[in-house]
This record gives structure tokens, sequence and C-alpha cells, in this order.
């Protein structure tokens, strides 16, 4: 392999651990900030599910991101994902669960204004949409689910020893499913700007499984959003799991399953196509935030239950990072570019 590509994917790797230290957190950020699930056992639980869901569910999100900014230089992918990486750091290290996606976006702008690249407008809105989509969609699951989760206990009047032994296994179950539709969906975030230039090819491994060039590249980027997740996850998953809203248990396996629904269904081809057959509205395959997602389901939650306990101080502080994280990586990657191409001399865009 190329040694000067193993160090221009040195950003996407970056931008994959500032991933896992923001995003990937969410799944198990509920779980952990009610004490039902240890950080160890969390973290372990969502890098496996995780990279199973990069390497084998991960491409249908990357296409929409290629038609708003075909990055076409390495050295271009590679100021691209260190943009993104900054602004996400920047934004973890206040404890604040920003969107990698939006990150990702903003930086893919600053360098179709660099290089000159018309941003397609339409492709950008229905990115755009997404961020509104996705909390809303997240919090519509989680309502109806928590009436009916409430109604449930009522009628079954189960024990609270088996309660908090179901709420465990459920809360494990819905961190796995939320890690793997997060990894197929956000690993195009990461890898997506280095698919154009991947020098990988399709192998087979063992004389049984066989990747193809970007499945490996989409593996490389996981583990880097595992070593994310165990290095640097426990700040945000205590603000998603405790500062925003306090919740019971039963409360966070909402949340994490609502926000596992809403990522699966922005990344799976398979209910694209099922919708399209049945000449139903799809959902684009675009990728989109955990924060996002859990956010909003958490906050369904609050509504429903009147919003007394909601910090809505913390909510404004969230919703200004979202706000902040695109212009913030679309300016430094501009700059960045600029010093890229010409101080370092680099091609940034061909």
């Amino acid at each position: 392999m190329d040694i000067m590509f193993l160090i221009f994917l040195s950003s996407g790797l970056f931008l994959g651990w500032s991933l896992g230290a923001n995003d990937a957190a969410n799944v198990f950020g509920t779980a952990v900030g009610t004490r039902m699930i240890k950080f160890k056992t969390a973290a372990i639980i969502c890098s496996i599910f995780l990279i199973l869901g990069a390497v084998y569910d991960g491409a249908g999100a990357t296409d929409t991101l290629g038609q708003l900014g075909s990055v076409n230089a390495i050295a271009g992918s590679f100021m691209v994902a260190l943009s993104a990486a900054f602004t996400v750091y920047f934004m973890t290290k206040s404890g604040l669960p920003v969107s990698t996606s939006q990150a990702i976006v903003g930086a893919i702008i600053g360098w179709n204004i660099y290089s000159g690249n018309p941003t397609d407008v339409k492709i950008f809105s229905k990115i755009a949409m997404t961020w509104v989509l996705c909390p809303i969609l997240s919090a519509f699951f989680a309502i109806p689910l928590y009436l009916f989760i409430k109604f449930m206990m009522r009628k079954c009047k189960i024990h609270l020893l088996w309660i908090d032994t179901y709420t465990r296994i459920g809360l494990i179950l819905a961190g796995a499913f939320g890690a793997y539709a997060l990894g197929a969906n956000n690993i195009a975030n990461v890898m997506g700007v280095f698919v154009n230039t991947s020098p990988f090819k399709t192998t087979t491994f063992f004389n049984s499984i066989t990747l193809t060039n970007i499945q490996q590249l989409f593996f490389i980027g996981a583990i880097f959003i595992a070593l994310g997740v165990f290095t640097y996850s426990q700040k945000v998953m205590l603000t998603v799991g405790h500062n925003l809203m306090k919740m019971s248990p039963i409360i966070a396996w909402i949340a994490v399953i609502s926000h596992s629904i809403t990522l699966f269904l922005f990344s799976s081809k398979s209910v694209e196509n099922f919708l399209l057959e049945h000449n139903l509205p799809s959902i684009p395959l675009v990728p989109v935030s955990s924060s996002q997602a859990i956010v909003g389901a958490v906050i369904g939650i609050g509504i429903i239950k009147g919003a007394r306990g909601i910090k809505w101080n913390m909510l404004g502080k969230i919703a200004t990072g979202w706000v902040t994280t695109p212009i913030l990586s679309s300016i430094i990657c501009f700059i960045s570019l600029f010093f890229l191409q010409n101080v370092f001399g680099q091609t940034v865009f061909r």
C-alpha cells in the first residue's frame, strides 16, 4: 500500500476516533448515565457491533456525500477529514454531543468553495432536511413507545427485580442494534471522502471472507471509531445520559431503541427498496447524527411527561453546537486548504 495514502488517511482515522469519542457514545449514553451498564461493558459491545455495521452495511449513506462534493485529490480528502475531526474534537472537549455528520458536510462545502466545485443545492437541502427530521423522527418513535411501555407496566404488574433484569437486557440489545446502525450510517462520515482515492483491492481472507476495497477501508475506520469509544467517550455519555434530563432505566431503554430505529432507517437500503416497491415515500440514505437522534428521543419523552424534567439550558447549549459545527468546519477547511496548497505545495483538488 502507498505510504503516502496511509499518511493522508490519518486524518480520517482521527475523525473516526473523534466520532467514537462523541457520536458513538450515544448508543449507550443513557444506559451508562442511569448506571444500568458499566462503561467498559458498553464500550466493548458498542465497538463490536459498530464495526460489523460499518463493514457489512456501510455503503448506503456514502453516495449522498459524494453527490454533495466529490473530493478528487488525496490531499484534499486529508484536509476535509482533518477539519471535521478538529471541529468534533473541540466540541467534544466542551462535553457537547455534536454532529459528526454536520462537521463533514461543512468541511466538504469548504472544499467545494475553495476548489470552485459547485455545491449541489438540492443535495445539500436533502441533507440539511435530515438534521431537522432526525430528532423529530426519533421523538416520534419515543412517544408512542413510552406510552405503550407505561401501559404494559400497569397491566402486567411485573416484580421490580424482573423489571430491572429485563431493562438491563433490553438496554444491551438496543445498544448493540444502535451501534450496528451507527456503524452502517456514520462510517461514510469517516471514510467517505477517501473512497475515490482508495488503493485497496477486493481480497478474500481465510478462503471464506471476501471484503471489497470499500469494506476494507470502512473496517480500518471502524477500528478507530472503537478506539474513540474506549478512550474518550465517558464525558459525552454522561451529558446525554444524565445532564439533559434525569431518566429511569426504562426511559433510557426507550430513548436508545428510538434512536437506533431512526439511524437504521437512514442507512438501510433494504428499507428504502421496500418503500419504493410499495410506492411509499423513501427515507434518504444520509449520514445523520447519533447525537441528534438520542437528544430527540429524550426530548420526546420529556414532552410527553410534561416537559418539567428537561434541562432547557443544556438543550440550548447542545443546539448551539449543532448550528456552529458545520459553519466552523467549513471555515477551518477553507483556510487549511489554502495553507496545504500554497505553503506545503500539495494538490488539494484536480
